[in-house]
């Protein structure tokens, strides 16, 4: 290489410069320090039933990275491993990332001067009278003397020529302006925004598969409820039936017992269905087609409700919620563009250089005989471009203010999120208290008249009256502990899942 070409490659890598654009900055965090309007209670209301427990916020208190394993339920633990290990969005989204990091490495490059090697042989047929012609020409260039009127023999054979020629050539566009640097900034934040949905994926997979496994159990025991409301009616329609038989019943009474068992027998079907939506959701949760999945048996018993409910500070939020870190990388790839296009808009280097050696032999190249080098520079500037330098910059700022606007309309949604957890946790646990006194009555008032059944005082009419009124507040009393449950899940989601505390990054 020559020392020309040695000269322009260190001049090259000893240029630097700013880049044009803005800096991006980092969003300020919103001036809020409580989530809801009126203060949060330090715990909920407590009912002395499994499912009732109070439950307590500790604001600022971190919240685990396997936030499901508060739930003590190893069935729950094996579901969510193995949809994390199966689910094909989850690996689409590692993909998203490996390929945006990758994309990270191909920018980096043009920060160094890109050198590429070229052999070209050739080899070429002259006739006589050109290679005559030529002889003489460089016959005459190399001072010998001709003598007037020489002239090579009419049958001179033709002449054939073989040149080979190796170089290595050498181009460097220099960074003036910085829009490779703010491309390269660009690339940046897109690896982080699917680093980012990456853990937002996680932390939605691992959500959906909690809510609806507790959704199929609350479904399920709703279902057993049910059977049992229907048998409880069925009975009663043949003592009335009877009853009309032998003329102690009206007519309208057997109706109205026929609708009133139709009504029960018709909620059945929809509960079937959200039984069925669920275990299907559930297969696909984990990585398996519908019809071989393996059948899941899961009930609330199975699970144990959170007592101490982390509860991470208003000013945390926005660093620890993946959605809302994603949107803040997609601000600031927004923000990069507004650079690279000012920087289109300014002169642009760009310095060439190229060294080789050329023979009529192999050997000779090696050699280095005859060497040949060349230097070039090349500065551009545009001059008219019918405005669309200009458009696309400003073009590039409107795109970082709809990604500012969006920013802020994702913490606002994620601060929404967490209120009505809060609220509903609260709201969670005086309907449970509600529901479970109801049931309670329900069931103190079927003993009652259960023993008076027994004893002669009443009919079997009321009895079954009794233990419908029963089944129906156990129903509702399944509904309240699922949705508190649910509602524990949405809590953890709401607040990010807490996966800025994992040890380790998920691997890719």
């Amino acid at each position: 290489m020559s020392n020309a070409l040695r000269a322009a490659i260190a001049a090259a890598l000893a240029l630097s410069a700013c880049a044009v654009g803005p800096n991006f900055k980092q969003p300020a965090k919103p001036d809020a320090s409580a989530y809801t309007r009126e203060p949060l209670a330090p715990q909920t209301q407590a009912t002395d039933v499994s499912g009732g427990e109070s439950q307590h916020f500790q604001l600022g208190a971190e919240l685990p990275a396997q936030w499901w394993r508060l739930f003590e339920s190893a069935q729950l633990d094996a579901l969510i491993e193995q949809g994390i290990r199966n689910y094909p969005t989850i690996r689409a989204q590692q993909a998203a990332l490996r390929q945006a990091r990758q994309g990270v490495r191909a920018q980096q490059g043009v920060f160094f001067p890109q050198v590429s090697g070229s052999l070209n042989p050739q080899r070429s047929k002259s006739s006589a009278s050109e290679a005559q012609t030529q002889d003489i020409v460089t016959l005459q260039a190399e001072g010998i003397p001709v003598p007037p009127g020489f002239t090579f023999p009419e049958d001179s054979p033709a002449l054939y020529t073989s040149v080979l020629t190796a170089s290595v050539s050498v181009s460097y566009t220099f960074d003036l302006f910085g829009g490779e640097r703010r491309s390269l900034e660009n690339a940046q934040a897109q690896a982080d925004e699917a680093r980012f949905q990456l853990e937002a994926s996680y932390l939605t997979l691992t959500s959906n598969i909690a809510s609806t496994a507790i959704q199929m159990a609350s479904v399920r025991e709703q279902i057993a409820a049910t059977h049992e409301i229907i048998a409880l009616e069925e009975k009663e329609l043949n003592l009335i039936q009877r009853q009309y038989d032998v003329g102690s019943r009206a007519r309208a009474d057997v109706l109205q017992q026929q609708s009133n068992l139709a009504s029960f027998r018709a909620t059945l079907p929809a509960l079937q269905q959200q039984l069925s939506v669920a275990d299907h959701q559930l297969a696909v949760l984990v990585g398996h087609f519908p019809h071989d999945a393996e059948p899941v048996d899961f009930e609330l018993s199975n699970l144990k409700l959170p007592q101490d409910l982390p509860v991470s500070l208003p000013s945390a939020l926005v660093e620890q919620r993946p959605d809302i870190k994603a949107q803040e990388m997609v601000m600031r790839q927004a923000n990069a563009l507004v650079g690279v296009a000012t920087a289109n808009m300014l002169p642009q280097l760009t310095l060439q250089a190229s060294s080789g050696d050329q023979a009529a032999l192999f050997r000779q190249v090696i050699s280095s005989s005859a060497s040949i080098w060349s230097i070039a520079g090349n500065l551009a500037q545009p001059i008219f471009e019918g405005g669309t330098l200009r458009a696309k910059r400003r073009a590039a700022i409107d795109a970082y203010d709809q990604a500012a606007a969006q920013y802020q309309q994702t913490v606002l949604n994620a601060f929404e999120n967490v209120a009505d957890s809060l609220t509903a946790l609260e709201n969670d646990a005086l309907s449970v208290n509600a529901q479970f006194d109801a049931q309670s009555a329900a069931k103190a008032s079927l003993d009652l008249i259960q023993r008076q059944y027994d004893a002669g005082a009443v009919g079997y009419v009321s009895l079954l009256a009794a233990q419908q009124s029963y089944q129906q507040a156990r129903i509702a009393y399944v509904q309240a502990v699922a949705h508190r449950y649910a509602d524990t899940v949405a809590l953890f989601q709401s607040l990010g899942g807490g996966w800025w505390n994992r040890s380790k990054p998920q691997s890719l």
